[in-house]
């Protein structure tokens, strides 16, 4: 399962980051093409600027349900300072899933949020995916499970996160004791932000893992040289992903992966 995140880095950072719907649409069926199974969602504003609109995130996943095949997560990380009630307020948009951070800007865990989270995605039959990008955050998902039980469909989706400052390192060592201290039955993804791209979407694999590429992680393609689109680096990951025996997914089987055997209408 190769999940294209085109759109969650500043515009300015990346002329060509796609932002309206129509230009999503675009960025999510070139991915496709190429061997994406999920696209990843960062709500944007016609400034560029994230947002939690709960009327634009409807129209994205609307106009990438009625365009491409893709499974659509949605994130729920929107602009810094947002409140935890616009956060939950864009699952109306009825994603296939939603990314829920368990760490805090700044360090800390997130736990009321995470309860207010679980429990709406699992209200709207919605799939979560638990981002785990720092220290302890597995323990915190630990405790979300055994107290609040499991989410919808039964299925625990962990994507991990290496790499980001003040983070955890980003290299194959770490993420394989992480990758031993899953949830059983817990199925994961992994990214690299940066340098740490490739060496986590090796070590993923090998650990029968799933893979996040994008401009939103890794806006360069090798030292030295910026990555052209999204497209460029699931590309890669995709024709890496068949020597490592392990051929991407299309965007029905992975959406049969994660429970959702048919997509959500808005």
């Amino acid at each position: 399962m190769i999940i294209a995140a085109p759109a969650g880095v500043a515009r300015g950072d990346v002329p060509h980051l796609p932002v309206a719907p129509g230009e999503l649409l675009t960025a999510a069926q070139a991915c496709e093409q190429v061997g994406a199974s999920v696209v990843r969602v960062d709500v944007r504003g016609s400034d560029g600027l994230l947002s939690l609109d709960p009327g634009q995130a409807a129209e994205v996943v609307a106009a990438l349900r009625e365009g491409a095949s893709l499974a659509v997560l949605l994130s729920l990380d929107g602009p810094d300072g947002a409140s935890d009630a616009d956060r939950l307020r864009v699952l109306d948009a009825l994603p296939d899933s939603a990314s829920l951070a368990l760490g805090a800007p700044g360090g800390g865990d997130r736990w009321e949020f995470a309860v207010a989270a679980h429990e709406a995605m699992r209200e709207r039959g919605i799939v979560p995916e638990y981002s785990v990008s720092g220290a302890g955050q597995l323990a915190l998902l630990r405790r979300l499970l055994d107290e609040r039980g499991l989410p919808a469909g039964g299925l625990v989706h962990v994507g991990l996160v290496l790499g980001a400052p003040g983070g955890l390192p980003g290299d194959a060592d770490t993420l394989v004791s992480l990758v031993r201290e899953l949830p059983e039955g817990a199925l994961f993804s992994a990214t690299g932000l940066d340098r740490a791209g490739l060496p986590v979407l090796l070590a993923a694999l090998a650990c029968g893992g799933h893979l996040r590429v994008g401009l939103a992680d890794t806006p360069e393609y090798a030292e030295g040289q910026r990555a052209q689109s999204t497209t460029q680096l699931v590309a890669r990951a995709a024709g890496v992903a068949r020597i490592a025996q392990r051929p991407p997914l299309s965007g029905a089987q992975a959406r049969e992966l994660l429970g959702r055997r048919a997509p959500v209408r808005v």
